[in-house]
């Protein structure tokens, strides 16, 4: 039988999930899912009367009204409904219902041979599964699924198809009947599985095809205008003619596929292949679905226990050489010596050491004379992370020239600044893959040239070259690790040596501070001595005059001069020469102005001082207000007599407020003298503000200044 087939230059791009067809073993309904008015229907093998020609009719006028009603409450709550229905002639279809789009699609095969029992088809799948716990290999797991699914199904050859990189793949496992050919370890080209096939077999998982040489049925009648129905999950969604061609060139008649999908990804088939047409029942095919994955789960447990068992070994190996590396004093100095180290990690069988323009090498590596080339190539590919290839010489030109002794490359970046990159390499490994057929026939095309499926599987043998062995995640995932690990010494190391020359700078600046201290005190020390010498000549010269007038302004400059010496008094016997307690400053300054005015003054001077604290400078400033306050206050309010005077000291984090208050003469504060232009200048000096108050009675002098 002839059928037309299409150029397999447009294979990539055949829309197959909208072939507007179906297989003719089965029917299609297309309803509104609103009105479940026919819309479009195909096939009429087993119903009686063609579907096409209820188009319009109501679903429940085709069927009947309890299918109608389960298909419509089951899918409000899951995506699909699988079912048996038996018409109002007795005949037995298997119903399967779901939604595309905006429409309501339910298919109808044939019931044929009669169903076995829940207890028989679950107890075969107990069976596969508990045989598939015993495999203790990938390749001894997949022949058991293999021979399972043909005990179950009793197609002639069952095979296990392995996807492998660029979407080629490989039988790894395979049970078939005496006489057929095998397929056991021939590879397939990932051409004769497209690309947009392969994301359907993760959509919908069994897919089955009872007879290769069938005529699609179309769906009647054709929506002008209309987004063509999305096929995508259908079960009857007719085959590209393109494949049916390709079974039909390996004598295969019928066929079934079951999707192995591990973690999401279309990890690889169960392909089914027969000589002669043959149906599947839908309870095998669900059987076959759930032994399916069953095996992915198995699979993915006996991937992750492998993955888990590498990267225990590896992180060993790292751990040993991070360990030998951060004892030795000059730790990533030290790499080039721990070689075998670095060797071992990876399986590796040559490792390169490049830091700037020198390296160290071992084992098998790149000519020198190549070195410098490749690992500046190497170290802006791997800047972001771990550069691993097992075919160096297709990513990289160069090495062509040593493919034969260099193939397979993993690079990490330590540092781009030198460049410091750490290199590691596997050697050729010349490998024969069994193909089935050749795989290059199909894409060495003339121009112009209409390409039609191979037809020949024969075992057809190819040499691979330039290849090494391939790294595998545990390994890559190790050289990123070690990479993140040393670059994290190396900033350790660097911030090792910066907190020892933190920690002599500072043990350098507490000597010199100390010594700066001793100074300050020493200084100190000698003002407050000069300040007393200063105080004495002033009072020597007071006993030596007779001038009552006199005698009144050298008291007033001794006053001030204590004030000052005061303050430097107090520095030289404190820990802290940076700033004053203010409160305390004033205790003993009202102190030594009682002695200077007379013991009989200590009763009418008073002091109330919150805590304050002011830097030395300002505390100076201050004591000098204060002194002259006290001294006007003495002077005017009591005219040089005795009376009651009251200093206060309030202070928050940002002002204080320093008062001086009498009880003499009322509101009068003495103007333009000497003394009133200095305490301007003082209060000025420190950005005070120096207020007169009535005291009733007497005057209340209040400054307010800024704390720093």
């Amino acid at each position: 039988m002839n059928i037309a087939t299409p150029p397999l230059t447009v294979c990539d791009r055949e829309p197959i999930h909208i072939p507007g067809s179906i297989q003719p073993h089965g029917i299609m309904l297309v309803f509104d899912p609103e009105t479940l008015g026919l819309r479009q229907a195909a096939g009429m093998r087993g119903l009686g009367f063609p579907p096409a020609s209820r188009v319009g009719d109501r679903a429940a006028d085709i069927l009947d009204e309890p299918l109608v009603r389960s298909i419509s409450e089951a899918l409000q709550w899951q995506s699909r409904l699988v079912t048996r229905w038996l018409n109002a002639s007795g005949a037995a279809f298997d119903v399967s219902a779901h939604r595309s789009g905006d429409s309501l699609i339910v298919e109808l095969e044939p019931a044929g041979e009669r169903p076995p029992g829940a207890t028989d088809l679950l107890s075969e799948l107990d069976r596969a599964t508990a045989s598939f716990e015993r495999a203790s290999t990938l390749r001894a797991l997949c022949q058991v699924a293999a021979t399972a699914v043909r005990d179950l199904t009793g197609f002639e050859r069952v095979m296990i198809y392995r996807f492998e990189d660029g979407h080629a793949g490989s039988v790894i496992a395979e049970d078939c009947a005496e006489g057929l050919q095998s397929f056991l370890n021939h590879h397939f080209p990932g051409s004769d599985i497209p690309q947009q096939a392969r994301a359907l077999y993760v959509r919908n998982t069994v897919r089955v095809i009872p007879d290769a040489e069938y005529y699609p049925a179309e769906l009647q009648p054709p929506l002008a205008g209309e987004k063509p129905l999305d096929m995508s999950d259908c079960i009857l969604r007719s085959v590209s003619p393109i494949h049916l061609q390709y079974l039909r060139n390996m004598g295969v008649w019928a066929s079934a596929s079951v999707s192995i999908v591990v973690d999401g990804a279309l990890w690889g088939l169960i392909a089914c292949h027969h000589t002669r047409p043959r149906e599947i029942s839908y309870p095998k095919r669900s059987i076959c679905a759930a032994l399916a994955g069953n095996l992915a789960r198995r699979i993915r447990a006996m991937e992750e226990s492998e993955l888990y068992r590498q990267r225990a070994s590896i992180r060993s190996r790292e751990d040993d050489l991070l360990f030998g590396m951060v004892r030795d004093p000059e730790m990533d100095g030290a790499l080039p010596q721990h070689t075998d180290t670095l060797l071992r990690m990876l399986d590796a069988d040559g490792v390169a050491i490049v830091r700037g323009e020198s390296w160290r090498t071992a084992g098998r590596c790149p000519p020198e004379h190549a070195m410098a080339e490749l690992a500046a190539w190497a170290a802006g590919e791997s800047a972001a992370g771990t550069l691993a290839t097992h075919n160096l010489s297709a990513v990289f030109a160069p090495a062509a020239s040593y493919a034969s002794s260099v193939s397979g490359l993993v690079a990490v970046t330590i540092s781009e600044e030198e460049p410091f990159v750490v290199m590691w390499f596997r050697q050729e490994r010349i490998e024969t893959i069994n193909w089935a057929g050749n795989p290059h026939k199909a894409v060495e095309l003339q121009p112009g040239e209409i390409l039609t499926p191979r037809s020949s599987f024969d075992a057809w043998s190819e040499t691979v070259r330039g290849q090494s062995r391939r790294w595998s995640l545990a390994e890559t995932e190790s050289a990123g690790r070690f990479r993140q690990r040393l670059y994290e010494l190396r900033q350790l190391r660097r911030m090792r040596d910066v907190n020892v020359d933190l920690s002599r700078a500072v043990a350098e600046r507490d000597v010199a501070l100390r010594q700066k201290e001793i100074l300050l005190r020493e200084v100190n020390h000698r003002v407050q001595n000069s300040l007393f010498l200063v105080s004495n000549f002033l009072h020597l010269q007071k006993r030596d005059s007779e001038n009552p007038e006199l005698h009144g302004m050298l008291d007033e400059a001794r006053r001030r001069v204590s004030a000052v010496g005061l303050v430097h008094r107090r520095l030289y016997r404190a820990d802290q020469i940076d700033t004053v307690d203010l409160d305390r400053y004033l205790v003993e300054l009202r102190d030594e102005m009682v002695q200077s005015m007379g013991k009989e003054w200590d009763s009418y001077l008073t002091l109330s001082a919150a805590p304050v604290l002011v830097a030395t400078d300002r505390a100076v400033t201050l004591g000098l207000v204060i002194t002259e306050l006290v001294i006007n206050a003495n002077k005017y309010a009591y005219g040089g007599g005795m009376g009651p005077i009251d200093i206060s000291l309030r202070g928050d984090h940002a002002n204080l407020q320093l008062a001086v208050s009498d009880q003499g003469r009322g509101a009068q504060h003495p103007k333009g003298g000497f003394g009133t232009r200095m305490m301007d200048a003082l209060v000025g000096q420190i950005g005070g503000r120096l207020e007169y108050q009535d005291n009733h009675p007497g005057l209340r002098a209040v400054l307010t200044a800024p704390v720093a």
